[in-house]
């Protein structure tokens, strides 16, 4: 008999052709609504595997229903949706898709970044509200990114490549992270400086660290405060990280120039939200990794790691690695 896998989004139909050879398949049938969380609940009873994405909450009380449940395919590099200590807990093994999306997601941040210096989401609805009347010599005016410092918060992979797309703009890359990286010094002549340095010097600061205990909340009006009137913030990681009641008190106190935000702490993010009422603000909905090359890809990867856990294989990506000392 088939493991029974539960998949929480409906997936393309190649992805799903790989999956039945191997699987019994049972998908909620909705790309873009989450499964309800009862529902979840209930189909981990009987699911051998799931396959998740980073808006599924997999927690303690989820694990301990899961009888046969075995290992979950999380489509995100992040894993912050994850209680790991729980899946081990219960012997389940927790897999994420990382480098699949590395360049895919620079280069949105990049492009984020360049929008929003740009005013380029004001400037393309100004056109379609027929507002358009004449040129003008400082008509939705922005500000240069070529040559301007660029401070990035997380070097790790995805900085990393933004960083090489900032050096293609001929930009001064400084950074900031939990350890120095000597490889994007030397290839890319970045410069590790502490945080407050690096908001005082950034031109554009750009967010790109992983949400941990550490970092959940870094961003407060005081580190608003410290950065230039004229810098651009850019948020292409987790939206916990950012207290948004402060990155709107400084908006609106003109303590900086602009944001570019791709996700939220609460996502998606309601429609009424103060921060979506700013001009100044260009917002995207998590779409990060979201090219079609890059979508199969991740996908393909939840499908190797569920086929190596069935095959006694240790996965490429398995994230909690006390999980092997639990299987023998």
């Amino acid at each position: 008999m088939k493991p029974l896998v539960y998949v929480t989004r409906k997936l393309p139909e190649e992805i799903i052709v790989r999956l039945q050879e191997n699987y019994e398949i049972d998908m909620w049938s909705k790309a873009e609504v989450q499964v309800p969380r009862e529902i979840l609940l209930e189909k981990v009873k009987k699911a051998d595997a799931l396959l998740t994405v980073i808006s599924d909450r997999l927690d303690e009380e989820l694990f301990s229903k899961g009888e046969n449940l075995k290992v979950v395919a999380n489509m995100a590099v992040g894993y912050d949706n994850v209680d790991l200590d729980a899946a081990s807990k219960y012997g389940i093994a927790i897999c994420n898709t990382p480098d699949v999306l590395t360049d895919t997601t620079a280069d949105l941040a990049f492009a984020l970044l360049l929008a929003t210096a740009r005013r380029m989401v004001e400037a393309a609805e100004f056109v379609k509200n027929g507002e358009w009347k004449s040129w003008s010599p400082m008509l939705l005016a922005g500000t240069d990114v070529h040559h301007k410092t660029i401070g990035i918060v997380g070097m790790g992979k995805i900085g990393t490549v933004v960083a090489k797309r900032a050096a293609g703009f001929d930009m001064e890359i400084i950074y900031h992270n939990r350890r120095r990286h000597e490889v994007a010094e030397e290839m890319l002549g970045a410069r590790y400086c502490s945080m407050d340095e690096l908001l005082e010097e950034a031109d554009f600061v750009v967010c790109l660290a992983p949400l941990t205990e550490e970092t959940k909340g870094m961003f407060q009006r005081e580190q608003f405060q410290k950065m230039k009137k004229d810098a651009i913030f850019i948020n292409a990681s987790r939206g916990p990280i950012v207290n948004e009641e402060a990155l709107y008190d400084a908006l609106q106190a003109g303590e900086i120039a602009a944001a570019g935000l791709d996700v939220f702490n609460e996502e998606p993010i309601g429609a009424n939200h103060p921060l979506l009422a700013l001009t100044n603000v260009v917002a995207l909905p998590h779409i990060g990794s979201a090219t079609k090359e890059t979508r199969i890809a991740m996908m393909e990867t939840c499908c190797d790691n569920l086929d190596a856990i069935f095959a006694d294989r240790t996965p490429r990506t398995l994230v909690n690695k006390d999980f092997l000392s639990s299987r023998h």
